[in-house]
C-alpha cells in the first residue's frame, strides 16, 4: 500500500466529523467560542485538534464570510 504526503497530511475522520459539526453549529448562529467549549467538541477532540480547525480552509472562510458580513452591515449603519 503506497501513501503519498497528502495522505500523510490529511484530517483524520474524526477530525472531519469535528469540522462538519463545528461548520453546521456556527452557520445556526452559535459563536465559534461556544462551539469550542460545548461538551460534544471537547469530549471528541483535544486542545491540539480544536486549535487545527483554524488551519483548515473551510473552517477560516466560514469564520471570514461572518466576520465580513457583519461589518458590512455596522458599516452600511453609518454615514
Amino acid at each position: 500500500m503506497r501513501f503519498s504526503l497528502k495522505d500523510l497530511f490529511a484530517p483524520s475522520r474524526r477530525e472531519q466529523y469535528l469540522e462538519h459539526y463545528v461548520l453546521r453549529e456556527y452557520e445556526r448562529g452559535r459563536s465559534f467560542d461556544e462551539i469550542l467549549e460545548d461538551a460534544y467538541v471537547r469530549n471528541r477532540s483535544t486542545p491540539e485538534e480544536r486549535r487545527r480547525l483554524l488551519d483548515r480552509p473551510e473552517v477560516v472562510a466560514a469564520l471570514g464570510d461572518h466576520a465580513l458580513a457583519e461589518l458590512r452591515l455596522s458599516l452600511s449603519g453609518t454615514s
